[in-house]
């Protein structure tokens, strides 16, 4: 409890000394969250290079908003400036790779066959190379991927974020998943393998 006490503390004073604009307040900004947001950033690109542009870019957006941010709750700070970044990469992808148009079909085809086997081949990975594999799926698929994973949206609110139909997000998830899966059971053969 004192430890969330004191980094709300700490945002306060961040915020306020961002809002005065002190270069010591924009390096801690920096230093503190740039390492969550490059994070985020990593999920939507695929290659680092451009998920550090996406991260400065962002930065950049969050600092033009300070004035306007205003603290509601424990964390919407954070919160506040990770929504900037997830709409910033979907604005780029949206820009560079004319996201509004997807591939894909409108049928959904659930080529999941069991969830819960497929949520036990990713629990055995290391994050990194989750990551990694994330990033080598098809724009669309990884897209869709990041909001219902890591954003928790819903497939009516993915399909307005991205101008898409809710079945063609549901069957970006579904193939982005088997991608996953394919991709997974490779790497489980290939230890085997090994041993």
């Amino acid at each position: 409890m004192f430890r969330s006490y004191h980094m709300q503390r700490k945002n306060e004073t961040l915020v306020t000394r961002l809002k005065k604009g002190e270069r010591k307040a924009m390096e801690e900004l920096y230093d503190t969250y740039s390492p969550v947001l490059l994070g985020i950033s990593m999920r939507y690109c695929d290659r680092r290079e451009d998920a550090e542009d996406m991260l400065h870019e962002s930065l950049i957006k969050i600092l033009r908003g300070i004035q306007d941010f205003q603290e509601t709750f424990q964390g919407s700070f954070e919160a506040w400036m990770k929504r900037i970044t997830v709409n910033n990469c979907l604005g780029a992808l949206r820009n560079k790779m004319n996201l509004v148009r997807l591939q894909g079909s409108e049928n959904l085809k659930d080529e999941m066959t069991d969830d819960e086997e497929s949520g036990s081949l990713v629990t055995s990975l290391e994050p990194q190379l989750a990551i990694e594999m994330i990033q080598t799926l098809p724009v669309g698929y990884r897209t869709v991927i990041n909001l219902f994973v890591f954003e928790k949206m819903s497939h009516k609110e993915i399909a307005s974020t991205l101008n898409i139909s809710e079945n063609t997000s549901k069957s970006q998830l579904s193939k982005a998943r088997s991608l996953l899966r394919k991709k997974i059971l490779t790497i489980n053969k290939t230890e085997e393998v090994e041993k």
